[in-house]
């Protein structure tokens, strides 16, 4: 018995000296350390968690245009839930899901279906440095120095199974199993969600669009204009344009001039139609309806894109709010 408590104890000492003296020996490293190493070293670690936290967890984003005013203003800068609809896996790749899907009029954030990638080297460094730094340094510019579109937030407004269409600028919604189009108001209620939208043109002043699209699409043809256009443009005194609604316009005189050009008729049709959101597909839409690049010019977005849900604003202090 006593031989055991002896190999115990023996054990015991052996243990604790070497404990003793990895602890000696690790003190002496770190003093003969170089601070700037040390500094680099806390960085680096500090740089992996923040890293995590935003491709997994909270990604920081800021507010590059007036998209979402009033909603979200440029340069509030936010924290996207990247969990809730399952994040990538790196960084532009391997997007995994959680099954859970926006819900309607939800705020998102998604990869631009319009933007040029310049290779998956350039897509990694580029999230890695932005999420790096909160958002602060983006290094996809343009000739201009501003950053690119890499990422979009709207609002979600169209789901699987939805047709949507916009007329003067006002949206209309007919969802799965409905016959009539519902303008935005009633469907606004039927997602139980009310949100503010900003409007900078008037009913008044479509009169005036759609003069100025036939205007251009008789010049391109190379016939008289009519009186009645030259008419209703003069009433045209905003400044801001319903480019959508305009370049409709151009189609419906494009095919009226030269009904031959079925493309014009096509492309006319389409946009009095509206879109259809097939399954695994979101419809997305700014605020800030005349002064917003959303699904109007791109039309409908993959799920396979949307990268996660606005949550919180936390900058400025004086706009600190959850998201709704």
């Amino acid at each position: 018995m006593s031989s055991f408590y002896e190999k115990v104890q023996a054990n015991t000492e052996t243990f604790l000296s070497w404990r003793k003296k990895r602890r000696r020996i690790r003190k002496e490293k770190e003093q003969k350390k170089n601070p700037v190493v040390d500094w680099i070293e806390a960085f680096l670690w500090a740089a992996v968690v923040v890293l995590i936290l935003n491709q997994y967890f909270f990604q920081a984003y800021t507010i590059p245009t007036p998209s979402m005013v009033h909603t979200l203003e440029v340069k509030d800068r936010l924290f996207v839930n990247k969990m809730i609809f399952g994040p990538e896996l790196i960084p532009g790749r391997f997007k995994t899901s959680t099954g859970r899907i926006p819900h309607r009029n939800e705020i998102i954030i998604f990869e631009s279906p319009t933007y040029l990638s310049k290779g998956p080297v350039f897509d990694i460094t580029q999230r890695l440095i932005y999420m790096i730094t909160f958002s602060l340094v983006d290094i996809d510019r343009d000739r201009n120095g501003d950053p690119k579109p890499h990422f979009l937030i709207k609002r979600s407004m169209g789901q699987a199974g939805d047709q949507l269409r916009i007329i003067d600028g006002e949206v209309e919604l007919k969802p799965a199993g409905y016959s009539e189009w519902l303008p935005e108001s009633d469907f606004k209620q039927l997602a139980g969600k009310e949100y503010t939208t900003r409007r900078l043109l008037d009913a008044k002043d479509y009169p005036g669009i759609r003069a100025s699209a036939f205007m251009d699409a008789a010049d391109y043809a190379h016939i008289a204009t009519n009186s009645v256009w030259e008419e209703e443009y003069a009433t045209l005194t905003n400044r801001y344009t319903d480019m959508y609604s305009w370049g409709n316009y151009r189609y419906q005189a494009m095919y009226e001039i030269n009904p031959q050009l079925h493309q014009y008729g096509s492309a006319w049709r389409k946009g009095e139609q509206g879109w259809y959101i097939p399954e695994g597909w979101i419809f997305p839409m700014g605020d800030n309806r005349d002064n917003s690049r959303d699904g109007r010019y791109f039309g409908p977005v993959s799920l396979e894109k949307v990268l996660g849900k606005a949550s919180f604003i936390y900058w400025p202090l004086n706009r600190v709010r959850v998201i709704k």
